[in-house]
C-alpha cells in the first residue's frame, strides 16, 4: 500500500522532473497552477476538487518526485493528502512456469551425445535441470511444466525421482513433463521445431480449465546458472502492465555475439531487440550500461544488455501470439520477440546477480571450476534458497592420505593418496594411488564396482570404472562411468583446440579435452 501526504507552505513553486534531472518547469500541483495565495479559498477549493477527480489523481503516480521550493514565510501553511493506493501484489498461484528441455544440444556435445542438456550433470552432484526447478519452488510456483525431445530419458528419470515426492511439496500445483509426440493431422507429423513451437504444440494444455487462473507464464531455459526470485521478475512485469517481459543482464564484448541484444528507453521498455549480431549490427547495440547500475569501470568491460532468455508473457498475450498472430514463427528468440517488440509492451528487467549460460563447453568448464574458487560468485550453498537434486542416500566419501586443493567432491568417492586441485569430482568416483586431478571435472559413476569385481577385471586386463593408479589428468572433462587406466596422460601437450576421437573414446572443444561417457581409456595412453 503506498500513499502520499504533501505539505504546501505559500508562494510554493514546483519543479518538473527530467530525465537528466530536476529543471524549470510550469508551476502547478497535481495539473493545477498555483498563483494565488493560500489564503485564498477559491484556490484551495479547486485543488480540493481536484484531488478528488480521477483524471488528476492518475497524475501521482508512485514512484514521481517534485522538488517542493517554498519561501521562508511561514504565516500560511496547507496539507493536502492525496488517495491511498494500492499495489497489487501476484499470486504464485496464479503463474505457471514452462522449462524448456533443449535441442540437440550440439553446443554442449559429447556431454549430450546421450543426455539432454538440461540432464548434464553440474557441480558435482546436481543436473542443469534442477537451477530453474529449485528457482521455481523456492519463488512458491508450483504449476511447473518441462518440455523434452531429444535424448529425454535421464531427464525424465531424474524428474520422476527427485520431484515427486521426497519432502518437496507441490501442494495444489504439480511438475508435468510434455514430451514431444506426434498428433493427426499434417501439422501433428512434425517435432518440435524450435521453442515457441515446442509451447505452441501444448496450448491446449493452459487453455484446459484446471490452468483458468493463469494469469502469467515463464519461460525458462534448462541451460543456465543462476539464482533468482521469479516472483520479483513476474511482480516487475505486473507493475509495468507489460504484455512480455525479459529478464536481461549486462554482458561483455567477448561473449555478445551469442545472445539475443535488447535496446532498452528510459521507461524501462524494449525499443529493439537483436538476436546474435555480429559486425557492425553487433557495435550498433552497444548501450550505456551505467544506466543499470554498473560502476564506469564495470560499464567498459559490459557495453551490451543481453536477454537471459527467461521470459513472462501474460497468458493471453501467448496464446495470441502463437496461435494467430505469429502461427508460423518456430523460436522466441529470433521471431516472435524480434516482432513483438514493435507491436507490443515489451519490458526488461535488469537481473543484477551472477547468471551464466553454459550451453557451451567453454562456458561449461568455466562455470563449474569457479564453483571451486574461495570466495566464487555462485555457490548452492544457501539455507533460504536450497537448490535440490536427487537423493542418492550414498555414504560419505573416503580420503586416505590424499592432497585436496580447492576441489568440490561428491558423495560416495573412494580416494586413495592422490591430488586433486581446482577441480570437481562427482559421486562414486574412485581414485586410485598416484592420481593427479588438476584442472578438471569428473562427473563419476551411476553405480559402485564391489572390490571382488574391480580384482577380476584387472585380472582379466580390463579397465575398471574409475581412474587407474598413476594417471595424470589436467584441463579435462570425465564423462559418467569413464574407464581410464593406468599410468594414462591426459594433458594435451600440443594445444589442439578442436578434434574428434570417438574410436579412441575423447573429444577435443576449445582445447578441453572430454572423455566421453563410459568410454575406455587403455592403460598407458597418452592424449
Amino acid at each position: 500500500m503506498d500513499s502520499l501526504c504533501v505539505t504546501l507552505k505559500p508562494n510554493t513553486h514546483l519543479r518538473k522532473p527530467t530525465q537528466g534531472g530536476l529543471c524549470n518547469g510550469a508551476n502547478g500541483f497535481l495539473g493545477e497552477r498555483m498563483r494565488e495565495s493560500f489564503s485564498n479559498r477559491v484556490w484551495e477549493n479547486r485543488v480540493s476538487k481536484a484531488l478528488r477527480t480521477e483524471k488528476s489523481v492518475n497524475k501521482a503516480r508512485p514512484g514521481v518526485v517534485r522538488s517542493v521550493l517554498t519561501s521562508k514565510d511561514l504565516e500560511e501553511a496547507m496539507t493536502l493528502k492525496v488517495q491511498t493506493y494500492h499495489r497489487r501484489r501476484v499470486d504464485p498461484k496464479n503463474v505457471a512456469s514452462i522449462i524448456l528441455g533443449g535441442g540437440a544440444g550440439t553446443q554442449l556435445f559429447p556431454l549430450t551425445s546421450r543426455a539432454a542438456t538440461p540432464a548434464v550433470p553440474v557441480g558435482g552432484c546436481y543436473r542443469l535441470i534442477d537451477i530453474p526447478m529449485s528457482n521455481c519452488i523456492n519463488s512458491n510456483i508450483n504449476k511447473i511444466f518441462v518440455l523434452t525431445q531429444f535424448n529425454s530419458a535421464s531427464l525424465n528419470r531424474h524428474i520422476a525421482r527427485t520431484y515427486f515426492g521426497h519432502g518437496i511439496n507441490f501442494g495444489d500445483g504439480f511438475v508435468e513433463v510434455l514430451a514431444a509426440t506426434q498428433t493427426p493431422g499434417e501439422a501433428g507429423m512434425n517435432w518440435f521445431q524450435g521453442t515457441a513451437d515446442a509451447v505452441r504444440q501444448f496450448v491446449w494444455v493452459f487453455e484446459d480449465a484446471k490452468n483458468s487462473n493463469v494469469e502469467n507464464i515463464l519461460i525458462l531455459s534448462g541451460d543456465h546458472l543462476y539464482r533468482m526470485d521469479y516472483m520479483d521478475f513476474v511482480q516487475s512485469h505486473v507493475d509495468s502492465n507489460a504484455d512480455i517481459t525479459l529478464s536481461c543482464a549486462a554482458v561483455g564484448d567477448s561473449r555478445a555475439s551469442d545472445y539475443g541484444l535488447v535496446k532498452i528507453d528510459s521507461r524501462g521498455r524494449i525499443i529493439q531487440f537483436a538476436e546474435k549480431p555480429r559486425g557492425a549490427n553487433l557495435r550498433a547495440m552497444q548501450a550505456d550500461t551505467t544506466l543499470l547500475g554498473l560502476s564506469p569501470q564495470d560499464a567498459l568491460k559490459s557495453p551490451y544488455v543481453a536477454s537471459m532468455g527467461v521470459y513472462v508473457f501474460k497468458t493471453e498475450i501467448l496464446l495470441e501470439l502463437l496461435k494467430t498472430r505469429y502461427p508460423t514463427s518456430n523460436d522466441f528468440g529470433s521471431e516472435i520477440i524480434p516482432a513483438a517488440v514493435k507491436e507490443r509492451n515489451v519490458q526488461a528487467y535488469i537481473f543484477r546477480d551472477y547468471w551464466e549460460d553454459i550451453g557451451r563447453i567453454k562456458s561449461f568448464y568455466d562455470a563449474n571450476l569457479a564453483l571451486t574458487e574461495e570466495f566464487p560468485k555462485f555457490q548452492f550453498y544457501d539455507p533460504k534458497t536450497p537448490f535440490f537434486t536427487s537423493p542418492r542416500f550414498l555414504p560419505p566419501t573416503k580420503i586416505d592420505k590424499c592432497r585436496v586443493v580447492d576441489a568440490i567432491i561428491s558423495h560416495g568417492c573412494f580416494l586413495q593418496e592422490c591430488l586433486v586441485q581446482r577441480s570437481i569430482v562427482g559421486e562414486r568416483s574412485r581414485l586410485n594411488y598416484g592420481v593427479e586431478l588438476k584442472d578438471t571435472i569428473m562427473m563419476g559413476a551411476d553405480s559402485y564396482q564391489t572390490e571382488p569385481e574391480i580384482a577380476a577385471l584387472l585380472a582379466r586386463g580390463k579397465v575398471p570404472i574409475g581412474i587407474g593408479r598413476n594417471t595424470k589428468i589436467r584441463k579435462c572433462v570425465i564423462d559418467k562411468n569413464a574407464k581410464i587406466g593406468k599410468d594414462v596422460m591426459i594433458m594435451n601437450k600440443d594445444g589442439v583446440q578442436e578434434a574428434d576421437r570417438p574410436e579412441e573414446g575423447f573429444y577435443i572443444r576449445e582445447g578441453i579435452v572430454i572423455v566421453v561417457e563410459k568410454a575406455t581409456i587403455e592403460d598407458g595412453k597418452v592424449i
